[in-house]
């Protein structure tokens, strides 16, 4: 279902309306509908970004989804951990610059994909951001850092589907997502959670290692 969300200016030129409409009708109507008016202008004051899904909690299941690589190959979660472990790890993407504390949170990790994969671990890397050459800026992002090993991937979140799924999004000026790491285990449930709310809180290649051996 699809909701219009007014301005507050529309909300208040229509309730204006209705209530001089209740006027020509007498008293009575005018006590019985105002409530609901109220009711209705109150909700309209909330936006959209306030009924966002609950983020994923440790020991909840991880709500599968399907993200394209920056070459248009679709990745599926339950596909991932259907062969293992999978570390997901949501960077911050494209706000308007290539974030230095996602290419050095993704180089930690990618020098120690040999110690992931020793623990039958693959790290899912997801950059979101606005549609316009997200695939780009998501390839000259990982141009920095070489050559995905072989059990990495990254995959991007044009249209904020999957930030907004997991209840991730930051709705701020030059903000796309909270920066989170999740591990994951092959029934697809939580073992881990840690969302940051601000740039350089992060997870470490080391901190997710301990997390995923002690789950073995």
């Amino acid at each position: 279902m699809n909701f219009k969300f007014l301005t507050r200016e529309e909300s208040r030129v229509c309730v204006q309306i209705k209530i001089e409409n209740l006027r020509q009708r007498g008293p009575w109507a005018i006590n019985r509908s105002l409530i609901v008016l109220l009711f209705v202008f109150a909700a309209t004051m909330f936006k959209p970004s306030l009924l966002a899904a609950k983020t994923p909690d440790v020991g909840g299941t991880a709500p599968d989804f399907t993200l394209s690589t920056p070459e248009g190959r679709a990745i599926r979660l339950s596909e991932l951990t259907a062969n293992g472990k999978v570390v997901l790890v949501v960077l911050r993407g494209y706000p308007g610059y290539q974030c230095p504390y996602c290419q050095r949170q993704a180089h930690d990790f990618q020098v120690n994909a040999g110690r992931f994969a020793e623990n039958n671990t693959q790290v899912l890397l997801v950059y979101p951001g606005p549609p316009a050459e997200l695939g780009e800026r998501a390839k000259e992002f990982q141009a920095k850092q070489g050559e995905l090993p072989a059990n990495f991937h990254l995959v991007i979140d044009p249209d904020y589907k999957f930030t907004n799924q997991y209840g991730l999004r930051w709705d701020a000026p030059h903000e796309t997502s909270y920066p989170s790491t999740f591990v994951i285990d092959s029934h697809g449930v939580i073992l881990y959670r840690k969302v940051s709310h601000a740039h350089g809180d992060r997870t470490t290649a080391d901190d997710v290692l301990a997390e995923v051996v002690k789950e073995k």
